[in-house]
């Protein structure tokens, strides 16, 4: 059971993340994407074309809600359809150029931010900080 501290620290911790995952989201130039479509179009990257099926099943969502999401895509150009491979009554969504050049913006641009503002804001000291801190957070993360 954890203790005060701990439950202060992971208190602390979440919202310290939640700000951080807001202000990389400011970051990027996908802001006229929503968190959904955003997390779609790298799932799709990550793991290859999908269906409107797997990927509200990915996404935890209604299968009605992704594939207003998913045609939203593909009326601007980030996602493209095509036929199931061994499933003809199915169509799978794949990125196009578009989406691929979004999304590498899109990790640019919030890595450029990250960084750039780790060199102004931090110490050297507190940068060497940071390193160990991030090690910790992967152990945390890893199942």
């Amino acid at each position: 059971m954890p203790d005060q501290n701990q439950e202060r620290l992971a208190t602390d911790l979440g919202a310290a993340v939640g700000v951080l995952m807001r202000r990389l989201r400011a970051a990027s130039p996908q802001g006229e994407l929503s968190p959904t479509q955003r997390s779609v179009i790298a799932r799709i990257d990550a793991d290859g074309p999908a269906t409107t099926a797997a990927l509200a099943r990915a996404e935890l969502v209604r299968p009605q809600s992704m594939r207003m999401t998913v045609g939203a895509l593909e009326d601007m150009g980030v996602l493209a359809r095509s036929p199931h491979p061994t499933d003809g009554r199915q169509v799978v969504f794949s990125l196009t150029e578009e989406g691929r050049r979004l999304l590498k913006a899109a990790r640019q641009a919030k890595q450029n931010w990250l960084a750039v503002t780790i060199a102004e804001r931090l110490t050297p000291e507190e940068q060497r900080t940071l390193t160990a801190a991030t090690a910790l957070i992967r152990r945390l993360t890893q199942e």
